[in-house]
């Protein structure tokens, strides 16, 4: 049987208008929908009658599936003769795990094609009303994985080259480690006082803002009870969210950052 072939796909940040139209006519195709828990589910409606549907979300602590599964499955699908849309969250080249489901199609001789979706770093920040660049305020922007910790032994981050080179900091999965994170930077150079936002649910209906600085920012998103998925953005281009906020947020609680 001749192999089917594999789009890994970028649904977007949350809204599910944010998808591209490669990445809906990936879904629209496909025999087989191999799917994160960070997608947008409205976007299964548009699976053609009789899509096989596979939930492999994975959260804090609790896997439907671990990633080796998600390779076999991928493979599998696919010697089927199968075309198989793999639906990620955001961009599946940023913290997507798609090198790896990409290397594993590649050894097993199936074709695939990796379809970039919008990223939530950049736009769960639009959303909040703060551009990652601004021509006064940022003209570097870092996308930074907020999971390692070195009291874990498993910090690989350069935290001068961060607080000293980079106007704009997204850090993604970094909810749990923000105390750490603020502790970092401000130890490394970065002023106490620089603004910082966290976007809970970003993009999406449920989304939430608070916005504080790298000393205050802990204890304001403890008060206001954020949790993941959210995205922390460290920068001077955080103070634009006063002028410009223009999506309409639930229930945001918003502290304005200080100086």
């Amino acid at each position: 049987m001749t192999n089917g072939k594999v789009y890994i796909v970028g649904a977007g940040p949350g809204d599910e208008k944010l998808i591209t139209v490669y990445g809906l006519e990936c879904i629209q195709q496909a025999d087989v929908i191999i799917y994160d828990r960070l997608i947008n589910k409205n976007l299964l409606k548009y699976a053609k009658s009789g899509a096989e549907l596979i939930y492999c979300g994975k959260e804090p602590g609790k896997h439907a599936f671990i990633q080796e599964r998600i390779h076999e499955l991928l493979v599998e699908k696919a010697k089927q003769g199968k075309i198989v849309t793999r639906l990620k969250g955001g961009d599946p080249c940023v913290f997507g795990r798609v090198g790896e489901e990409a290397e594993v199609l590649a050894h097993h001789g199936i074709p695939f094609e990796i379809v970039p979706g919008v990223t939530a770093g950049i736009a769960a920040a639009a959303y909040a009303g703060i551009p990652v660049t601004h021509r006064e305020y940022a003209a570097s922007f870092t996308i930074v994985t907020g999971h390692g910790r070195q009291e874990k032994g498993d910090d690989r981050l350069h935290w001068e080259g961060l607080a000293k080179g980079s106007d704009t900091i997204a850090f993604y999965m970094g909810i749990g480690n923000l105390s750490y994170i603020c502790q970092k930077l401000i130890e490394h150079g970065k002023p106490s006082n620089t603004p910082v936002a966290v976007i809970e649910w970003g993009t999406t209906e449920r989304q939430r803002t608070v916005v504080g600085t790298l000393q205050t920012i802990t204890d304001i998103v403890k008060k206001a009870g954020l949790s993941h998925p959210a995205i922390i953005l460290v920068g001077e281009v955080v103070r634009l969210r006063e002028t410009i906020q223009w999506f309409a947020e639930m229930d945001r609680g918003e502290t304005v950052a200080t100086t």
